[in-house]
């Protein structure tokens, strides 16, 4: 009988592919097909492909669709790979396949491959060219380090892929090649210098130090923002630069930063606390711990953007993914893990003048400083706030998806007819503020608080504590790090976010959320290098403007 039903199963699960790779547009079929049991998947797509008739007519949309599939479409992908029997360009795609999903392949296999490979752009093996830009990126995958001259030697190639050559080198941690890397960096341009950059970042060589300092006094301008963020990565040093700084001005000031050569990190400092109102504080992070900062991810295998993704961290352990830099894409959150609790304990290092906060003051800025210095340096802003917030547990009723109905509806009924609302859900409930921001300049102007622990491990009792204090008057408050990021989607549709992520304080904001009050937030942004930089100003006075607590 089990038997009979894992053959009924197969045979759905055989129909369904066959019905999405067959449909008018087979790529949102795929996309659309519910893949919650994937070994079943992965054992359809293996038999199809092995079907020298299908895997002509599919063979692109199985790979793909592989890479939907977790660990089974890996070990899948892995065995397709080691045979040989499949022709180049099938081969190639099974590669592009297994880089995407950053696996690791047999180093003989690799070997055999390059020798069969075809040459960048699809053409035949070409054994005196330069290899495609996949198995440069395979051979970093590998952890192979037999392969470093080989891809250290293309370095100098300027009709090799030479930035996927350098990260390849940083993700085997070949350090014999930082030298030339950091050399190299002053050579190449577009994204192969940023990509230099980063391999020398992923390598985390101080080698590279000296190399860096010598050439950046006499380097271009557009090349000094990648050298500087590779000097604050590799030494762990991060000055502070003026504050909105572009240009020509930017990058003298980054010289000036590194003019004396000092590369150990300093003590960290708060300087310059200015209290504007009892609602609008303003301070700079000299020097900064940067235990809590949004930076750069490493790039994803396959990629050609060295710089992409970002995600917020603590202690260097990923917390949310917070987006892509390009301004014409949706913003989209994601949960990547939780810190171990120690985001929630610096913060409540703050907690004794929390319990009851009605305005901002110099002395207690001051107080905070030790706390304030473990952010990233920059320039800050802090405002005390009342948000009227509801809490999201279903997807749908979330911003990250209802943005979408709220533009006109005759240029995005493709999106509104194809987005699913898990699609754009975080990963997790989280509060938000139920309408956009009143009085703001870009109407769609929304707001999302997200947690750093899980919500299920609340305390009942020390929520309905904070309730209590509420329902008597007082005004227990959270401490959030948040910043604005503005969006233009697909170059029609201007939004504007508000994202906070909740560093103290989570039973307080449950507390207030049940009760329908507004919440007490401490509200403190960076206006420096990340996602507020452009459209911060303007964005933190709109939510002052709208949310600042009333005396």
């Amino acid at each position: 009988m089990a038997d009979t039903a894992r053959m009924g199963d197969h045979d759905t699960v055989r129909t369904r592919l066959r019905a999405a790779l067959c449909a008018d547009d087979p790529w949102t079929a795929l996309y659309a097909l519910d893949t919650g049991r994937p070994g079943p998947f992965a054992g359809a797509v293996e038999e199809m492909y092995r079907s020298d008739p299908d895997r002509a007519a599919f063979g692109r949309h199985l790979t793909w669709f592989l890479k939907r599939l977790g660990e089974a479409g890996d070990e899948l992908l892995k065995r397709l790979f080691v045979e040989r029997t499949f022709a180049p360009a099938e081969r190639q795609d099974v590669l592009r396949a297994a880089v995407d999903r950053g696996l690791r392949l047999p180093a003989e296999a690799l070997r055999a491959y390059a020798r069969l490979s075809p040459a960048p752009g699809g053409t035949a093996p070409d054994a005196d060219g330069p290899p495609a830009p996949e198995l440069v990126d395979a051979l970093g995958l590998s952890g192979d380090p037999s392969f470093a001259p080989r891809l250290g030697a293309l370095l100098g190639d300027p009709s090799a892929p030479r930035g996927r050559a350098a990260l390849a080198l940083g993700r085997l941690g070949a350090r014999a090649w930082t030298v030339p890397i950091a050399e190299g960096l002053f050579e190449v341009t577009g994204l192969d210098r940023a990509a230099f950059a980063v391999a020398l970042e992923l390598m985390g060589d101080r080698a590279a130090v000296p190399h860096l300092l010598r050439r950046l006094a006499e380097s271009r301008e557009e090349r000094v923002h990648d050298v500087h963020h590779a000097l604050v990565r590799l030494t762990g040093r991060d000055p502070l630069l003026p504050e909105g700084a572009r240009g020509a001005a930017y990058a003298a000031a980054v010289r000036a930063a590194w003019a004396d050569g000092r590369t150990e990190p300093a003590r960290p400092g708060v300087r310059d606390l200015v209290v504007d109102s009892g609602t609008r504080a303003r301070f700079r992070v000299e020097e900064g711990a940067g235990r809590i900062r949004v930076d750069f991810d490493p790039p994803a295998p396959g990629s050609s953007w060295p710089r992409w993704d970002r995600s917020l961290t603590f202690d260097g352990k990923p917390l949310y993914r917070v987006g892509s830099v390009c301004g014409t894409c949706e913003l989209g959150l994601s949960l990547l893990g939780w810190p171990d609790g120690e985001a929630s304990r610096v913060a409540a290092r703050m907690r004794g003048r929390l319990a009851d906060l009605h305005r901002l003051d110099a002395a207690l800025l001051a107080d905070w400083s030790p706390v304030l210095g473990e952010l990233a340096t920059g320039h800050y802003r802090a405002l005390l706030l009342d948000l009227p917030l509801e809490r999201v547990t279903d997807p749908a009723r979330s911003w990250w998806h209802r943005r979408a109905a709220a533009r006109p509806p005759e240029e995005d009924e493709s999106y509104a007819e194809e987005a699913r609302p898990e699609d754009a859900w975080p990963g997790v409930a989280h509060l938000q503020l139920p309408t956009p921001v009143p009085g703001a300049r870009v109407p769609a102007t929304y707001g999302a608080l997200l947690p750093s622990q899980p919500p299920e491990a609340l305390d009942p009792a020390t929520v309905a504590r904070h309730a209590a204090a509420v329902a008597a008057g007082e005004r227990p408050a959270a401490v959030v790090l948040g910043w604005v990021d503005d969006r233009y989607v697909e170059a029609r549709d201007e939004e504007r976010w508000l994202v906070g992520v909740v560093l103290d304080g989570h039973h307080r904001l449950a507390a207030y959320a049940a009760a329908g009050v507004p919440a007490r937030v401490l509200w403190i942004s960076c206006l420096d290098g990340g996602p507020t930089e452009d459209g911060g100003l303007e964005g933190l006075a709109e939510l002052s403007a709208a949310y600042a607590v009333r005396a």
